[in-house]
């Protein structure tokens, strides 16, 4: 697979920012209501039993309208007071990107709730999940997703992060808890695995039920800016001043000493991984009740997030010892032969994957993902490591995916 192909994959799963043109499906079933992400007060966008999305927009100066969904663009239909309406063909269970096509311009819909993915804020659609049950909002203890500020010295700037303390976490000023640290995907930020991902109600549900430790988790953004006209493995140049305060610098500028990506030389972690060690992780363990170690310290990430937790922790076993890989590749015998002492500091490996990822074959023929995520794990499990092999079903590289894995991942971790 080449890294033309890689970056395809990755944009397209997470955005559909590349579309095809599609006539409008059969007729749907006519049982459509508003999603949970339409905005209060409005009736639009509506999603049916079926998994069918129907949007409405008034443009009545438009010549043609689309909604583009799934790297779809499904052509809507003008009534005489100039409203488009249609549908899309159904759509997995779960969390999808969306947006509307007017006459070659693609816009947000105003009906929906905002989410940043593709590198923007614009629409999303829910679709009702059979197993929705597991991040609806309970009567139970929450705990609190927090905004907090920090400065780094990495980026000399000040930056966002979101903390997910566990319900309790203000009564007792004593108890101190494990950390993990969680990564999002490509084109996303910090926001995604609280909007998006809804992990402080994961892990509100399953504290409740008594399946998870409950722990702290950290969310930051890991972004990786590639420059215009960059292509992954080119050199580049450093930046003339410092980023935007949340934002990361160009990962090509890591140190000569920094782990590589898989991405033909481009470092996918080099930045983030300085932000991470010496700032982040200070900040979190000076300013909240964190066991401080590495066997209570974890990373995980989703896409992007999974490479570099994979990079990130394979280079520093001494800070982490629970790795959760989510879509984002695996680790081999080879990965762990070469990091020295993989099997006495890792306690637990998780990779998991949609089903409908996995019935691409060709993705995992080495090169970046680094093999067959099944048969590396399998051999792993045979050499006595501490292996989860996880599968979604019937989901892509997609936001239930990454909701399902870190509600397994999260009931494995920190136990004794």
């Amino acid at each position: 697979m080449n890294y033309k192909s890689l970056f395809y994959l990755l944009t397209v799963a997470l955005t559909g920012g590349i579309c095809f043109a599609q006539t409008n499906p059969t007729a749907p079933k006519e049982d459509f209501k508003p999603s949970a992400t339409t905005q209060q007060g409005q009736q639009y966008p509506q999603v049916n039993s079926e998994g069918c999305v129907r949007v409405s927009i008034s443009a009545p100066q438009a010549l043609k309208v689309q909604l583009d969904i799934g790297a779809v663009k499904y052509d809507l239909v003008k009534d005489d007071k100039g409203i488009w309406t249609g549908e899309c063909a159904p759509q997995d269970e779960g969390f999808h990107y969306y947006q509307l096509n007017i006459d070659g311009a693609s816009v947000p819909d105003p009906g929906s709730l905002y989410f940043y993915g593709a590198s923007r804020w614009g629409s999303g659609i829910e679709i009702p999940a059979k197993d929705q049950d597991f991040y609806g909002l309970k009567d139970v203890p929450h705990g609190q997703l927090r905004e907090n500020q920090y400065f780094s010295k990495t980026t000399n700037s000040v930056r966002r992060v979101y903390i997910y303390t566990p319900p309790g976490y203000d009564k007792d000023n004593v108890k101190r808890y494990p950390v993990l640290y969680l990564q999002h995907g490509m084109g996303e930020n910090e926001t995604g695995w609280g909007n998006q991902g809804h992990a402080n109600l994961i892990m509100d549900n399953l504290i409740a039920e008594g399946k998870a430790t409950p722990f702290i988790i950290v969310m930051e953004n890991s972004s990786v800016n590639f420059p215009r006209g960059a292509r992954p493995g080119a050199p580049q140049a450093a930046p003339a001043q410092a980023p935007a305060s949340g934002q990361s610098a160009p990962a090509g500028n890591a140190p000569a000493n920094a782990p590589r990506g898989p991405m033909g030389g481009f470092d996918f972690a080099g930045q983030f991984q300085r932000i991470l060690l010496d700032d982040l992780i200070p900040y979190v363990e000076s300013n909240f009740r964190v066991i401080a170690d590495q066997p209570h310290r974890a990373m995980a990430g989703l896409s992007m997030g999974g490479m570099q937790t994979r990079i990130i922790t394979l280079a520093n076993l001494d800070k982490f010892s629970q790795i959760g890989m989510f879509s984002g590749g695996s680790i081999s015998m080879d990965d762990v032969n070469k990091a020295d002492g993989f099997k006495d500091k890792a306690k637990l490996l998780f990779v998991s994957y949609g089903s409908r990822e996995l019935e691409n074959r060709k993705m995992f023929s080495g090169g970046p993902f680094g093999g067959d995520p099944k048969v590396n794990s399998d051999e792993l499990k045979a050499s006595g490591i501490n292996i989860h092999f996880y599968v979604s079903p019937q989901t892509a590289h997609e936001w239930q995916s990454w909701r399902r894995s870190l509600h397994e991942f999260a009931s494995l971790i920190f136990k004794n």
